[in-house]
């Protein structure tokens, strides 16, 4: 009997050990998962840009403008997913000419500015917007 009792009493400890064991070596692969989700389910900000085309190029496009009041310059990577409309109508980004007033939205990926949609703006459209505005 006390054989039995050893036995049932040793079973119980090496289950219960290995047990914990297990618990404590999948739990943070299972918190790195859910960092990793919640990570990836975070949006990036898009952004906007407006100027005039400095160059155009079939994977990438300058334009200059201004941004916080002063004179600047982006640098646009251009990838199949980039939108390109000039006058309503789907183009290439290589159709696109220095001086082309531009509306460029775009996200940073890996420390660059990726365009997600370029829209060429009207001239009635580009000089409404760069007229001061009018005071009542």
């Amino acid at each position: 009997m006390k054989r039995l009792l050893a036995l049932v009493v040793s079973l119980v400890f090496v289950g219960a050990t290995a047990v914990a064991v297990m618990a404590t070596s999948t739990t943070p692969a299972t918190s790195d998962k859910k960092m990793e989700k919640s990570g990836d389910t975070k949006k990036m900000a898009s952004k906007t840009a407006n100027g005039t085309v400095k160059s155009a190029s079939p994977d990438s496009l300058v334009v200059a403008g201004k941004e916080k009041g002063k004179d600047t310059e982006w640098t646009f990577a251009v990838d199949s997913k980039t939108t390109v409309k000039k006058g309503g109508k789907s183009v290439a980004t290589s159709d696109l000419k220095a001086g082309d007033s531009v509306a460029v939205r775009y996200m940073d990926h890996d420390g660059k500015a990726v365009a997600q949609a370029v829209n060429v703006k009207s001239a009635a459209t580009a000089k409404k917007d760069t007229k001061p505005a009018e005071k009542k």
